[in-house]
Protein backbone atom coordinates (compact mmCIF):
# COMPACT_ATOMS: atom_id res chain seq x y z
CA UNK A 1 0.00 0.00 0.00
CA UNK A 2 2.65 2.42 0.85
CA UNK A 3 4.62 1.77 -2.04
CA UNK A 4 1.30 2.46 -3.97
CA UNK A 5 0.82 5.81 -2.54
CA UNK A 6 4.23 6.97 -2.94
CA UNK A 7 4.54 5.65 -6.74
CA UNK A 8 0.96 8.11 -7.56
CA UNK A 9 2.40 11.02 -5.36
CA UNK A 10 5.68 11.23 -7.42
CA UNK A 11 3.75 10.86 -10.34
CA UNK A 12 1.74 13.72 -9.58
CA UNK A 13 5.01 15.83 -8.77
CA UNK A 14 5.86 14.88 -12.20
CA UNK A 15 2.81 16.14 -13.91
CA UNK A 16 2.87 19.20 -12.16
CA UNK A 17 6.37 19.98 -13.00
CA UNK A 18 5.65 19.38 -16.64
CA UNK A 19 2.63 21.22 -16.59
CA UNK A 20 4.59 24.11 -15.60
CA UNK A 21 7.30 23.65 -17.90
CA UNK A 22 4.98 22.97 -21.17
CA UNK A 23 1.77 24.63 -20.53
CA UNK A 24 2.52 27.28 -22.66
CA UNK A 25 3.82 25.14 -25.45
CA UNK A 26 1.54 23.87 -28.76
CA UNK A 27 1.50 20.67 -28.07
CA UNK A 28 -0.59 17.15 -29.80
CA UNK A 29 -1.17 15.57 -26.25
CA UNK A 30 -3.14 16.50 -22.85
CA UNK A 31 -3.28 14.42 -19.88
CA UNK A 32 -5.56 14.20 -16.46
CA UNK A 33 -4.84 12.71 -13.82
CA UNK A 34 -6.85 12.66 -10.72
CA UNK A 35 -5.30 11.43 -6.74
CA UNK A 36 -8.03 11.03 -3.59
CA UNK A 37 -5.99 9.55 -0.73
CA UNK A 38 -8.08 9.03 2.50
CA UNK A 39 -5.77 7.80 5.96
CA UNK A 40 -7.51 7.57 9.27
CA UNK A 41 -6.26 6.66 12.70
CA UNK A 42 -7.79 6.31 16.24
CA UNK A 43 -11.39 4.37 16.60
CA UNK A 44 -11.68 3.70 12.77
CA UNK A 45 -7.98 2.51 11.08
CA UNK A 46 -9.11 3.34 7.22
CA UNK A 47 -6.79 3.92 4.61
CA UNK A 48 -8.11 4.38 0.27
CA UNK A 49 -6.34 5.42 -2.78
CA UNK A 50 -8.14 6.05 -5.90
CA UNK A 51 -6.09 7.26 -8.62
CA UNK A 52 -7.06 7.86 -12.44
CA UNK A 53 -5.15 8.92 -15.77
CA UNK A 54 -5.94 10.20 -18.92
CA UNK A 55 -3.78 10.65 -21.53
CA UNK A 56 -5.00 11.94 -25.41
CA UNK A 57 -2.75 11.93 -28.42
CA UNK A 58 -4.05 13.62 -31.82
CA UNK A 59 -1.76 11.72 -34.43
CA UNK A 60 -3.38 13.51 -37.45
CA UNK A 61 -6.57 16.16 -38.15
CA UNK A 62 -8.65 12.58 -38.55
CA UNK A 63 -6.91 10.27 -36.20
CA UNK A 64 -7.11 10.77 -32.39
CA UNK A 65 -5.95 8.05 -29.42
CA UNK A 66 -6.36 7.75 -25.85
CA UNK A 67 -5.42 5.31 -22.90
CA UNK A 68 -7.39 5.66 -19.51
CA UNK A 69 -6.12 4.01 -16.24
CA UNK A 70 -7.90 3.72 -12.52
CA UNK A 71 -6.83 2.31 -9.52
CA UNK A 72 -8.82 2.15 -6.24
CA UNK A 73 -7.47 0.23 -3.15
CA UNK A 74 -8.51 0.43 0.16
CA UNK A 75 -7.95 -1.48 3.73
CA UNK A 76 -9.91 -1.46 7.05
CA UNK A 77 -8.69 -2.52 10.43
CA UNK A 78 -5.36 -3.73 8.36
CA UNK A 79 -8.08 -6.13 5.81
CA UNK A 80 -8.18 -5.31 2.91
CA UNK A 81 -11.59 -4.64 1.40
CA UNK A 82 -11.28 -2.78 -2.06
CA UNK A 83 -9.07 -3.74 -4.90
CA UNK A 84 -10.39 -2.66 -8.18
CA UNK A 85 -8.06 -1.90 -11.49
CA UNK A 86 -9.37 -1.21 -14.85
CA UNK A 87 -7.10 0.25 -18.19
CA UNK A 88 -8.56 1.25 -21.87
CA UNK A 89 -7.21 1.96 -24.82
CA UNK A 90 -8.97 3.45 -27.78
CA UNK A 91 -8.44 5.04 -31.34
CA UNK A 92 -10.59 7.80 -32.77
CA UNK A 93 -10.86 8.23 -37.25
CA UNK A 94 -13.02 11.58 -37.46
CA UNK A 95 -15.48 11.68 -40.28
CA UNK A 96 -16.35 15.17 -39.83
CA UNK A 97 -15.95 17.33 -36.75
CA UNK A 98 -19.02 15.77 -35.16
CA UNK A 99 -19.19 12.18 -36.64
CA UNK A 100 -16.50 9.50 -35.75
CA UNK A 101 -15.72 6.15 -35.57
CA UNK A 102 -13.74 4.12 -32.99
CA UNK A 103 -11.77 0.95 -31.77
CA UNK A 104 -12.03 0.41 -28.30
CA UNK A 105 -9.88 -2.31 -25.87
CA UNK A 106 -10.19 -2.43 -22.34
CA UNK A 107 -9.14 -4.41 -19.37
CA UNK A 108 -10.81 -4.41 -15.64
CA UNK A 109 -10.32 -6.35 -12.33
CA UNK A 110 -12.77 -6.12 -9.35
CA UNK A 111 -12.42 -8.93 -6.98
CA UNK A 112 -14.99 -7.63 -4.63
CA UNK A 113 -17.34 -7.67 -6.94
CA UNK A 114 -16.39 -11.36 -8.30
CA UNK A 115 -14.63 -10.61 -11.09
CA UNK A 116 -10.92 -11.90 -11.74
CA UNK A 117 -10.37 -10.41 -15.18
CA UNK A 118 -12.38 -9.09 -17.82
CA UNK A 119 -11.37 -8.13 -21.83
CA UNK A 120 -13.51 -6.21 -23.53
CA UNK A 121 -12.68 -5.57 -27.28
CA UNK A 122 -14.70 -3.85 -30.37
CA UNK A 123 -15.84 -0.91 -32.64
CA UNK A 124 -18.41 2.01 -32.14
CA UNK A 125 -19.62 4.83 -33.73
CA UNK A 126 -20.60 8.23 -32.31
CA UNK A 127 -21.94 11.94 -32.88
CA UNK A 128 -22.00 14.62 -30.95
CA UNK A 129 -25.08 15.90 -30.60
CA UNK A 130 -23.94 19.42 -29.03
CA UNK A 131 -20.61 20.89 -29.16
CA UNK A 132 -20.45 23.94 -27.00
CA UNK A 133 -19.68 26.40 -26.04
CA UNK A 134 -21.62 25.96 -23.34
CA UNK A 135 -23.75 22.65 -23.80
CA UNK A 136 -21.75 19.66 -24.77
CA UNK A 137 -23.43 16.13 -25.62
CA UNK A 138 -21.68 12.84 -27.37
CA UNK A 139 -23.55 9.66 -27.90
CA UNK A 140 -21.93 6.38 -28.95
CA UNK A 141 -23.06 2.55 -30.07
CA UNK A 142 -20.91 -0.39 -30.90
CA UNK A 143 -20.49 -4.13 -29.93
CA UNK A 144 -17.91 -6.12 -27.76
CA UNK A 145 -16.28 -9.41 -27.94
CA UNK A 146 -16.21 -9.81 -24.11
CA UNK A 147 -14.36 -12.29 -21.87
CA UNK A 148 -14.99 -12.82 -17.76
CA UNK A 149 -12.74 -14.35 -15.54
CA UNK A 150 -15.00 -14.64 -11.82
CA UNK A 151 -13.15 -15.41 -8.53
CA UNK A 152 -14.68 -18.49 -8.20
CA UNK A 153 -13.29 -20.40 -10.56
CA UNK A 154 -15.88 -19.78 -13.67
CA UNK A 155 -15.36 -18.08 -17.25
CA UNK A 156 -17.81 -16.89 -19.89
CA UNK A 157 -17.32 -14.91 -23.05
CA UNK A 158 -19.96 -13.56 -25.40
CA UNK A 159 -20.61 -10.74 -27.79
CA UNK A 160 -22.42 -7.59 -26.47
CA UNK A 161 -23.59 -4.24 -27.29
CA UNK A 162 -22.44 -1.51 -25.82
CA UNK A 163 -24.64 2.48 -25.99
CA UNK A 164 -23.09 5.59 -24.36
CA UNK A 165 -24.27 9.36 -24.07
CA UNK A 166 -22.23 12.11 -21.61
CA UNK A 167 -23.28 15.73 -21.26
CA UNK A 168 -21.34 18.46 -20.18
CA UNK A 169 -22.27 21.66 -19.08
CA UNK A 170 -19.43 24.31 -18.78
CA UNK A 171 -19.85 27.08 -16.49
CA UNK A 172 -16.79 28.64 -17.46
CA UNK A 173 -14.10 27.60 -19.46
CA UNK A 174 -12.32 25.71 -16.33
CA UNK A 175 -15.48 24.77 -14.55
CA UNK A 176 -18.15 22.20 -15.73
CA UNK A 177 -20.72 19.31 -14.81
CA UNK A 178 -21.04 16.06 -16.65
CA UNK A 179 -23.14 13.43 -16.51
CA UNK A 180 -22.40 10.15 -18.38
CA UNK A 181 -24.54 6.76 -18.50
CA UNK A 182 -23.41 3.25 -20.03
CA UNK A 183 -25.47 0.81 -20.83
CA UNK A 184 -23.75 -3.26 -21.83
CA UNK A 185 -26.03 -5.85 -22.94
CA UNK A 186 -25.33 -9.20 -23.31
CA UNK A 187 -26.99 -10.80 -26.46
CA UNK A 188 -26.57 -14.20 -25.37
CA UNK A 189 -28.14 -13.68 -21.92
CA UNK A 190 -30.72 -10.75 -21.83
CA UNK A 191 -30.27 -10.49 -18.09
CA UNK A 192 -26.66 -10.01 -18.20
CA UNK A 193 -26.77 -6.71 -18.66
CA UNK A 194 -25.12 -3.94 -16.46
CA UNK A 195 -25.47 0.42 -16.36
CA UNK A 196 -22.64 2.39 -15.17
CA UNK A 197 -23.57 6.30 -14.31
CA UNK A 198 -21.12 9.33 -13.42
CA UNK A 199 -22.29 12.63 -12.06
CA UNK A 200 -19.26 14.89 -11.89
CA UNK A 201 -18.41 18.52 -11.43
CA UNK A 202 -15.06 19.86 -11.39
CA UNK A 203 -13.70 23.38 -10.31
CA UNK A 204 -11.26 24.97 -11.20
CA UNK A 205 -7.72 26.34 -8.67
CA UNK A 206 -6.05 27.40 -11.01
CA UNK A 207 -4.74 26.69 -14.58
CA UNK A 208 -3.11 23.05 -13.70
CA UNK A 209 -5.11 22.08 -10.73
CA UNK A 210 -9.00 21.75 -10.26
CA UNK A 211 -11.06 19.67 -7.24
CA UNK A 212 -13.43 16.74 -8.89
CA UNK A 213 -16.92 15.84 -6.24
CA UNK A 214 -17.76 12.60 -8.53
CA UNK A 215 -20.43 10.31 -7.38
CA UNK A 216 -20.28 6.64 -9.94
CA UNK A 217 -23.25 4.38 -9.91
CA UNK A 218 -22.11 0.61 -11.13
CA UNK A 219 -24.98 -2.10 -11.69
CA UNK A 220 -24.99 -5.29 -12.25
CA UNK A 221 -28.31 -6.88 -13.08
CA UNK A 222 -27.07 -10.68 -12.81
CA UNK A 223 -23.74 -10.25 -10.61
CA UNK A 224 -21.54 -13.80 -10.10
CA UNK A 225 -22.07 -15.49 -7.45
CA UNK A 226 -25.18 -13.77 -6.98
CA UNK A 227 -24.61 -13.96 -3.42
CA UNK A 228 -23.01 -10.01 -4.46
CA UNK A 229 -25.08 -7.31 -4.32
CA UNK A 230 -25.82 -6.00 -7.69
CA UNK A 231 -24.99 -2.34 -7.31
CA UNK A 232 -21.56 -0.84 -6.02
CA UNK A 233 -21.60 3.44 -5.48
CA UNK A 234 -18.39 5.75 -5.21
CA UNK A 235 -18.69 8.73 -3.91
CA UNK A 236 -15.11 10.49 -4.44
CA UNK A 237 -13.42 13.87 -3.92
CA UNK A 238 -10.39 14.06 -6.25
CA UNK A 239 -6.91 16.53 -6.72
CA UNK A 240 -6.73 16.93 -10.62
CA UNK A 241 -3.79 18.09 -12.62
CA UNK A 242 -3.92 19.08 -16.05
CA UNK A 243 -1.65 19.67 -18.93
Amino acid sequence: MRIMIRFWIACFIVLILAAGVYGEEEKKWSDQAELSYVDTGGNTDMKTLSAKNLLKYKFTDKLEGAWKAKAIYGESDGERDAEKYSTELRLNYLFTERFYSAFIAGWGKDKFAGIDSEYRVGPAVGYKLLDGPKHFLSSEAGVNYVNKEYTHGTEEENLGGRAFAEYKYAFTEKNRFSQSVEYLHDFEDSNGYEVNSETAVISALNNYLSLKASYLVEYRHRPVPSSLDDTDTTLAVALVVNF
